[in-house]
């Protein structure tokens, strides 16, 4: 019977065929093209070439390939024998008459099974020896020994879990007693939000409710880290406080929006430890835009101070002091200067807050006084009717009194405060009860020398010409002696008239000279009214009732200027001569 042929001969043989047929449809393409016979011996071994070169190449990998397997093997053989020594098994006995192929694999498998015990071994030796130094840290007992870096055999390991076993049962025994101060520590930790970082508190707060051993110098371990946690609690909530102060004293610098403000307040949540630590890196945050807006934020301090000073009535003086406030370089160190004096400058605010309030509204008084002083001396208002006067009277009344009682009150309180601090109390580099004072005086002198020039305008312009009646012509005597005369009466006669022509309304409080012998356009009992009703004016100026006659007054005075004018131009016509 012929023996059936593998399947890599009938490959071999298939691939020959392929080869054969490629090499006829090249013969048959070369003698289409037309190609002579040599070019096509030249391309045939060409391909002859290409065909030789990819199979050796070929063989060539192939080689590798098992050169590399037979080493894998080798290498293997070494590992596995070494570690089954370390695990005390037995040597590895391989199969015989398999391929090395085979080999490899069976040896690769066997390597990793012992790889795993090996593992196994030691991670169990890892957990026992864990549980065995914390039963033993706890008791003061000493760990079972297995030497470093050996690999335990199963009998060792056994051996191990029940020496765990003994030390358990023993810490049991203790429990009960660490259960009332581990209760304590842990209430002081949830208020805190401390994280155990030491050896003690760790076992302490152990989920597993295990305690170290409870020996009495541990007992009174664990009642100093309970006062410890105490204190610590008070001072977390110490550092918090001043940690929040600090922020919103940037926030402030820096401007910050108060929607940014509240919403970082509502992000800040949990046990103290924590909201410290958040409330820390906020400010580590602030701290760095601070010093990457250092002039920026030195120059709101710069306002904030400003605000102070003017709030404190600070003089210039006073501000000119206080040097780092004129240092254009901007360092952390001038940012400190100026906290500092920020600081002041509040606490002074605060303390003496009530009396720099009555400062302000006493000063927001007297301005609007003083300007109700000053329209009552305007000529102007005379024109207007409709009881105007009589409300702006009431008002300046109104002011008057309540300026009064602001300054009876403002000098009580500043004679009580500098009696207590033994000192002036300034405003402006001033004692402010001399500032008054002096205000109340200056007023006061104002009046005075008003009411002095207008006595003094209206006594000039009272004083009468004197002529004699029905005469037109005088001697040369008498000329002479009364041109001294003439020459004043034409000196208040001009003023009248450039008082009349400039101010109408003044004609109203201000008559104008007239002769004693009037002439024929201007009666004498009008004359005589003018006079009258002018000697009124100076003895009731403060009254406004004898304003309201004056307006009616000057209507009719400025009918009769005209006649004024001429008994004027009439008496100066009669000196000339």
């Amino acid at each position: 019977m012929p023996r059936t042929p593998r399947k890599s001969e009938v490959l071999a043989s298939s691939l020959v065929s392929s080869v054969n047929h490629a090499l006829g449809k090249l013969l048959d393409i070369w003698h289409q093209i037309g190609i002579k016979e040599e070019m096509q011996l030249e391309r045939m071994q060409a391909v002859k070439q290409h065909i030789e070169d990819l199979l050796n190449e070929m063989i060539t990998e192939e080689c590798q390939l098992k050169e590399r397997i037979e080493s894998s093997i080798e290498r293997r053989k070494k590992e596995l024998t070494s570690l089954r020594n370390e695990l005390s098994m037995d040597p590895y006995l391989a199969e015989e008459g398999i391929s090395i192929l085979q080999m490899e694999k069976d040896l690769r498998l066997a390597l990793d099974a012992t790889l795993k015990e090996k593992n196994e071994r030691l991670e169990e030796l890892k957990q026992l020896q864990q549980q065995d130094e914390k039963l033993c840290a706890e008791l003061f007992a000493t760990p079972y020994y297995i030497p470093t870096g050996s690999i335990p055999s199963r009998s060792q390991l056994e051996e191990l879990k029940e020496h765990v076993r003994m030390r358990s049962d023993e810490k049991k025994q203790c429990l009960e007693v660490f259960l009332k101060l581990r209760n304590e520590i842990r209430q002081y930790n949830e208020e805190i939000g401390h994280t155990p970082d030491s050896t003690l508190e760790k076992e302490a707060l152990s989920d597993d409710e295990e305690p170290f051993c409870l020996a009495s110098k541990n007992i009174e371990a664990l009642q100093k880290l309970v006062n410890k946690l105490q204190l610590k609690k008070e001072s977390v909530i110490s550092t918090r406080e001043a940690l929040k102060e600090k922020v919103r004293l940037l926030w402030n610098r820096l401007h910050w929006p108060v929607e940014k403000q509240e919403q970082c307040k509502m992000n800040i949540k949990g046990s103290i430890t924590q909201e410290v630590t958040m409330w820390e890196e906020e400010l580590l945050r602030l701290e760095e835009l601070k010093k990457e807006n250092l002039k920026g934020v030195i120059g709101k301090v710069r306002q904030e101070l400003d605000l102070y000073w003017e709030k404190c009535l600070y003089s210039t003086e006073q501000r000119s002091a206080f040097h780092p406030y004129y240092d254009d370089n901007f360092t952390e160190d001038l940012l400190n200067q100026h906290d500092e004096e920020v600081m002041k400058m509040k606490l002074l605010y605060e303390k003496n807050k009530a009396l720099y309030d009555g400062i302000a509204k006493w000063k927001a008084t007297w301005k609007q006084f003083m300007e109700l002083e000053k329209k009552s001396t305007n000529p102007n208002r005379l024109v207007n009717r409709g009881g105007t006067l009589l409300k702006e009277e009431r008002e300046r009344s109104k002011i008057h009194k309540l300026l009064t009682k602001l300054g009876e009150e403002l000098k009580r309180s500043i004679e009580s405060w500098e009696k207590e601090q033994g000192c002036n109390f300034l405003i402006k580099g001033q004692r402010f009860l001399d500032y008054m004072a002096n205000q109340w005086e200056q007023h006061k002198l104002k009046k005075e020398q008003e009411r002095l020039t207008k006595k003094e305008d209206s006594a000039v312009l009272k004083t009468p010409m004197k002529r004699h009646a029905g005469s037109t012509t005088q001697t040369p005597l008498k000329t002479r002696k009364l041109h001294g005369v003439t020459n004043l009466t034409v000196l208040r006669a001009a003023s009248c008239i450039s008082l009349t022509s400039t101010c109408p309304a003044a004609v109203a409080r201000t008559p104008i000279p007239v002769c004693k012998t009037p002439s024929k356009s201007t009666p004498p009992d009008s004359l005589q009214q003018v006079r009258l009703q002018e000697g009124k004016e100076n003895q009731q100026t403060s009254k406004l009732n004898n304003q309201f006659s004056y307006l009616d007054f000057t209507k009719d005075l400025s009918k009769k200027t005209s006649n004024t004018s001429g008994i004027f131009n009439s008496t100066v016509n009669e000196n000339r001569y």
